[in-house]
């Protein structure tokens, strides 16, 4: 009324809100706009939510190692509808890579982001690429095995790079290995920077949309011609537009509104994703797996033969960067139909078929490391025995220390051969390495008691004989 009315005109007085805002939320589109352009809207929505959710579980998450996991059970079963914001941010972040991803396969099938809209779609590549590092990152912080090993595995493939590959393995793990602080990393990265990347670059591409206009569904036989483009579509908004809000923005209400109740039916009703075991370097008896969204990458990767498997790591992300990058500048004018793009169309069908099909063999075929402890040399057994050092052989075994080490020719060779261990490090210097980790090695101070840890010690002390 008229109350109503009086602050809306004390408010636009000081905030320019009719010169600035309704411009902008008013803009006129084409009224051919459909139901495909609902896409963009959706994914900002789902966005904003994530943030909320996640605000709201940083006030009772503790983001150390001896303390993440507890902190998750009291989210999920003691704080007040802990276990629905729980779920909210887990089947939110699974609905914002859907629809950012749909939102870019529209724009690509409809040629939008040929000219003048080239950085509209730049900017979508970097929000996409935004939005993986945030589905990626938060994975850690549930500190079960699951991401635990999943994360490991991860930077060990990135870590094969020629030349910067130790740097950006060290980047990612704030260390050599996953431990304390790597997850303030990634709980640093997962709550302030990539949120903050996220809102900046959201502004840049709507502000571009705004500024080019949204694109007019696209016609057959009615090219882009970079000289006349921008003539045809003002006279297109001039004789058949409509203002963005109300007569379209209703429809990106609507399926906001029907998206958010998809994910609000199903935290309730499934919660979030259930915690695995609590993260533990020792127990390597586990079949890691990450989130739905990065299996196909992981089951590409274990379908490839090992001889191309460092070419697929290294080159696969570049080459993926370059043709996103690429696009906009090698079509950018021309067709923008896919009935007159069947290049387009095919690339969209192998990716439509290959990336479920990899989530399937990703989800069932047992494609994870082999992390199962091999048997140390008879030697050494019976050495070991006749030295009453039994139970630091066995925690060597257990432990997966086999995996990355050998003792006379058995074991592996990802760490330093320790045949003559004993020669060559004292006591010291062992224990300090066990517990503290370095070099690519865990951290074990925190899963290994302290006569585990002696006994450890006490074992490899014996392995002086060189074969």
């Amino acid at each position: 009324g008229t109350m109503m009315n009086k602050v809306y005109a004390w408010l636009d007085e000081r905030l320019g809100i009719s010169r600035t805002v309704l411009p902008v939320i008013e803009h006129p589109i084409p009224r051919s706009c459909n139901w495909f352009y609902v896409l963009g809207s959706a994914t900002m929505v789902a966005f904003i939510v994530q943030v909320v959710t996640g605000v709201a579980l940083a006030f009772s998450y503790v983001p150390a190692p001896n303390s993440a996991y507890q902190s998750l059970i009291f989210i999920t079963d003691d704080a007040t509808l802990g276990s629905v914001v729980r779920g909210i941010h887990y089947w939110g972040a699974s609905a914002m890579v859907i629809l950012i991803s749909l939102h870019m396969t529209r724009t690509f099938l409809f040629g939008s982001y040929k000219y003048p809209r080239e950085v509209n779609w730049l900017t979508g590549v970097i929000l996409l690429f935004t939005t993986l590092g945030l589905a990626f990152t938060g994975q850690l912080l549930r500190w079960d095995q699951d991401a635990y090993w999943a994360v490991y595995v991860a930077a060990e493939q990135a870590g094969r790079v020629p030349l910067i590959g130790h740097w950006i393995l060290q980047l990612i793990l704030a260390g050599d290995t996953v431990g304390g602080n790597t997850l303030t990393r990634f709980y640093a990265t997962h709550v302030f920077l990539l949120p903050a990347v996220g809102f900046i670059f959201i502004a840049i591409h709507l502000y571009l949309v705004v500024k080019n206009g949204i694109s007019e569904p696209p016609e057959v036989g009615e090219p882009v011609d970079p000289a006349t483009y921008r003539e045809k579509y003002e006279k297109l908004l001039h004789e058949d537009g409509v203002p963005f809000w109300p007569d379209a923005a209703w429809r990106d209400v609507v399926f906001a509104l029907f998206v958010g109740s998809i994910v609000l039916i199903l935290a309730i009703v499934f919660g979030p994703k259930e915690l695995g075991a609590v993260a533990d370097p020792t127990i390597l008896k586990t079949a890691p797996r990450p989130d739905w969204y990065f299996l196909w990458l992981f089951a590409l990767l274990a379908l490839m033969p090992p001889s191309v498997e460092d070419y697929l790591i290294v080159g696969g992300p570049i080459l993926t960067v370059i043709l996103l990058i690429a696009i906009p500048f090698a079509r950018n004018k021309g067709e923008r139909s896919f009935r007159r793009r069947p290049w387009a169309v095919a690339a969209f069908l192998i990716v439509a078929i290959a990336i479920p099909v990899l989530i399937y063999v990703g989800d069932k075929a047992p494609w994870s490391p082999n992390l199962t402890p091999g048997e140390l040399p008879q030697r050494v057994q019976a050495q070991a025995q006749a030295a009453g050092l039994q139970k630091g052989m066995d925690t060597f075994t257990t432990a997966g220390c086999l995996n990355c080490h050998s003792i006379d020719g058995a074991g592996g060779n990802k760490g330093p051969n320790l045949t003559d261990v004993g020669i060559r490090l004292n006591r010291q210097q062992l224990t300090w390495r066990i517990l503290y980790g370095g070099g690519g090695m865990p951290e074990y101070g925190q899963t290994l008691t302290a006569t585990q840890a002696e006994d450890l010690v006490n074992f490899l002390l014996q392995q002086k004989t060189a074969p």
